[in-house]
């Protein structure tokens, strides 16, 4: 392709996974958004410019995820890689349990999709999203926005999405130290009792119903005993903070991997203040996924 060539922009937004009970499987979408640009060059060059967060710190060529997801795409669209000019707008916290890398992963599907006009379908993104992340938890409510329910078929991963109650209002407890999703998971046994699994699922399937249309249920609706438990020792300021939230009859739950931890209020219910060391906000659910804009280069 020629320099000069076509231009797409995307806005993706940050998501909350497992919400307790529901352990790679159920999420929520947030109103804190990356947005990504990304515009054609003559050659196979890739560069990326970031701003916010991971400035400095994150790759700036085809190694950026979002660059290196596009790569993938265009190889999966059996399409030749064109060079790549990328400009990202960070606002999701890296490493902290907020969905920042399933976000980069469907910026990088939903760009090089609008650039080499392919039509996928969303369908067909979730499976591709799924395949490079590991586990659809996060890459579905990226995609198709408020509260989704993800799970893996011989054909790939699939997601249902619900609205959620007006009345539920997420905060977000966000440390300034961050996690890594590879040691949280490798602090999970690789067996659990039949009774946590039958209590998770009793939990998961009240939390659907609970989000949707009961949220007087979501403080039992968020208990859980797959995960959060086997991850405490290795982020103990959140342990003690969901704790403390939990103690004073409020719904929360780590985000994810953690460290960040969810708190689903209800109504105008207020949450406590947050502890040193942690930034708490409101966010509203994100309704709309992925955004998209497409132009010629002018």
């Amino acid at each position: 392709m020629a320099e000069g060539g076509p231009r797409a922009t995307v806005r993706v937004p940050a998501t909350s996974a497992n919400l307790g009970p529901g352990f790679d499987s159920l999420g929520l979408a947030l109103d804190l958004w990356d947005e990504v640009t990304a515009e054609t060059t003559s050659g196979t060059a890739v560069t990326v410019e970031v701003e916010g967060e991971g400035a400095g710190t994150v790759p700036d060529d085809e190694r950026h995820l979002v660059a290196a997801t596009m790569l993938r795409t265009f190889a999966h669209l059996d399409l030749a890689p064109p060079g790549l000019r990328l400009k990202c707008r960070n606002a999701i916290p890296h490493a902290r349990g907020l969905g920042s890398s399933s976000a980069a992963i469907v910026a990088g599907i939903m760009l090089a999709d609008a650039l080499a006009g392919a039509g996928m379908t969303r369908s067909e993104k979730l499976v591709l999203a799924d395949a490079i992340e590991g586990h659809p938890d996060n890459v579905a409510p990226c995609l198709l926005g408020g509260f989704t329910i993800a799970y893996s078929t011989g054909d790939g991963a699939r997601a249902v999405r619900l609205d959620p109650s007006p009345r539920l209002h997420p905060w977000v407890y966000v440390p300034e130290h961050r996690g890594l999703t590879a040691v949280a998971r490798a602090a999970l046994p690789a067996k659990v009792p039949h009774a946590d699994a039958v209590f998770n699922l009793s939990r998961s399937a009240l939390l659907v119903a609970a989000v949707a249309h009961h949220p007087s249920r979501l403080f039992d609706a968020t208990d859980d005993r797959l995960h959060q438990s086997y991850r405490a020792e290795g982020m103990p300021e959140s342990t003690a903070l969901l704790t403390r939230l939990r103690t004073a009859g409020v719904a929360a739950a780590i985000s994810g991997a953690g460290p960040t931890v969810l708190a689903l209020a209800v109504d105008d219910a207020g949450v406590p203040e947050a502890p040193p060391g942690f930034e708490a906000s409101r966010l509203d659910v994100a309704s709309g996924a992925v955004q998209v804009a497409t132009s010629p280069n002018e």
